[in-house]
């Protein structure tokens, strides 16, 4: 069984995202369409379901390594061009954050730990079991165009011969 350690984050984050959008505990609130996601930011996300990608990337975050809100903002800041000024670090909305995390733990898959928010059991197999998924698909994507290269490979070796058989017969002629 694959984990998350096995599969591009990018990949896992986006089917996750899909996913949560299926979860009835995870729904942006009204507020999240007209909010930057920190400080650092000129403009707010373009993509309208950005909510779900950032608790599947927080979920995933989480999975790695338990962290708290703290450590988190500090993950999704960034720095801010202030003109002139040097640029300078802010970190990121703590109150995304926070409501991706009880959004998060509400539908169980995140709980309080010692060392911030910890992946429950729940948390950890709906992460594995698309991790897995995420595998299976590659690897017979991986199957399918092996098979194909090896049909066009046949097909090229059967076409050189026939090139080399006709040019033997070409020069045998002359």
């Amino acid at each position: 069984m694959a984990t998350v350690y096995d599969v591009d984050p990018n990949m896992l984050i986006e089917r996750v995202a899909q996913k949560l959008k299926g979860v009835d505990s995870i729904k942006p609130p009204v507020w999240a369409t007209y909010v930057k996601t920190g400080r650092h930011k000129e403009r707010i996300p373009d993509q309208p379901d950005w909510w779900y990608y950032r608790a599947a990337a927080i979920l995933r975050q989480i999975y790695i390594r338990p962290r708290g809100v703290s450590r988190l903002r500090r993950k999704y800041g960034g720095k801010k061009n202030r003109g002139h000024a040097p640029e300078k670090f802010y970190p990121g909305s703590g109150s995304i954050i926070r409501k991706c995390l009880q959004q998060l733990e509400v539908a169980g898959f995140v709980k309080k730990g010692l060392k911030g928010r910890e992946v429950t059991p729940e948390g950890r197999s709906f992460l594995d079991k698309i991790a897995t998924e995420i595998v299976r698909e590659l690897e017979e994507k991986e199957r399918s165009t092996t098979s194909q290269t090896e049909k066009t490979g046949a097909k090229e070796k059967k076409e050189k011969e026939g090139k080399k058989e006709s040019k033997t017969k070409t020069k045998s002629s002359k």
